[in-house]
């Protein structure tokens, strides 16, 4: 070959690539269109642990789309109150929400089925269910009359049973306790005597101090350290038996979330499947920590004893045969999971407990 065949050759090469790279632009703009959502969170800033569960979602959309997909993120109250987080991204206010469906429960007991009621699943059981189990689409099923989707957005594995000012070892020492519990745990501790309290985060400190109420629930040792409530209320019970594996949802105005290309869904999707696990990763790491600083500090950890929880669990099931036989969407959700469940435990007693159990064993025995 001569060279000026070479350089026109050469030269056509070029120009080819050129074109292909004009053509490739626009198509690469319009796969990663510019978007900008609002998202309201139930969560203040504060907790580092459920409130950074957006922020690690929105990180993600952002870094995988180089900045089109933006979601800014809003910690509870600055746009609306933590607890109008969902009615906020049905109505369109914002297009986005993080928040545990339970909070909305009072609408309608279903709400309660996609994060956790008492005596359901634990955190892999609720993930099992939910990604593998259809718990996905049948609570979609279900969120799409609110105008939304949701995905799970988060989880902070089981749950402590609460502050109490003094200990708790029969069902009878429950009769008038007032306790700051909400939801369907509240309804279920209101049939043993329990008089349940409504009361803001903020608000429990100050209450337990003066004795307005005599017990309170709140998340675990990495969130329960930072209200310093050993104070005012040593004995910490286990475990929140209403709370075995709360699902945090990601949800988004069902109408913003269509409009989104095939490849924003997926990227969605996957972003809040990273959200999730890395929520349930960092309380697993974190607690640990917090729970010995807890006990060097004054908390004195109890457990509630079988008499109590085997009451709780028949009152549950009371309240579970009600909603089941009065309200069809409740009944649907609900029969899925109780369906797993019993083949989750069933599954969990044989490898994983025997071998957490031996470890635990050589724990206590200083062999770790």
């Amino acid at each position: 070959m001569d060279r000026r065949s070479f350089f026109k050759k050469a030269g056509a090469a070029s120009v080819g690539a050129a074109a292909a790279t004009a053509l490739a632009a626009p198509a690469i703009a319009q796969t990663n269109p510019k978007v900008t959502w609002r998202l309201t969170s139930s969560f203040p800033k504060s907790l580092d642990t459920i409130y950074g569960g957006a922020e690690v979602f929105s990180k993600m959309l952002s870094e995988a789309t180089d900045g089109n997909f933006q979601v800014q993120v809003f910690p509870a109250g600055e746009l609306v109150p933590g607890l109008q987080a969902a009615d906020a991204a049905a109505a369109g206010t914002v297009e986005a929400c993080h928040t545990v469906s339970y909070y909305y429960w009072g609408k309608n007991p279903t709400w309660a089925l996609g994060a956790a009621v008492p005596f359901a699943l634990n955190a892999r059981g609720m993930n099992a269910w939910h990604y593998h189990g259809g718990g996905i689409a049948l609570f979609n099923e279900f969120l799409a009359t609110q105008g939304l989707y949701g995905l799970p957005g988060g989880n902070t594995g089981v749950q402590m049973g609460g502050w109490f000012r003094k200990e708790i070892k029969t069902v009878a020492d429950l009769q008038g306790l007032k306790m700051r519990i909400g939801g369907f745990a509240g309804k279920v501790v209101e049939r043993l005597g329990v008089v349940p309290q409504q009361i803001a985060g903020g608000d429990i400190y100050p209450s337990l101090e003066k004795g307005t109420i005599d017990a309170a629930e709140w998340v675990g040792p990495y969130d329960d350290e930072k209200l310093g409530f050993q104070k005012v209320a040593p004995y910490y019970y286990y475990p929140g038996w209403w709370e075995g594996g709360p699902t945090v949802h990601l949800m988004f105005n069902k109408a913003k979330y269509e409009e989104l290309t095939p490849a924003y869904k997926s990227l969605v999707h996957t972003a809040a499947q990273a959200a999730d696990a890395n929520m349930l990763q960092k309380y697993d790491f974190l607690n640990p920590t917090a729970v010995r600083s807890l006990v060097a500090n004054g908390a004195q950890l109890r457990p509630f004893s079988a008499e109590i929880l085997a009451a709780c669990f028949e009152k549950s099931n009371e309240v579970y045969a009600e909603m089941e036989a009065s309200n069809p969407e409740f009944k649907k959700i609900w029969d899925s999971i109780k369906g797993f469940r019993k083949e989750h435990y069933l599954w969990a007693q044989i490898a994983e407990y025997n071998y957490d159990t031996f470890m635990m064993i050589q724990q206590r025995g200083g062999k770790l």
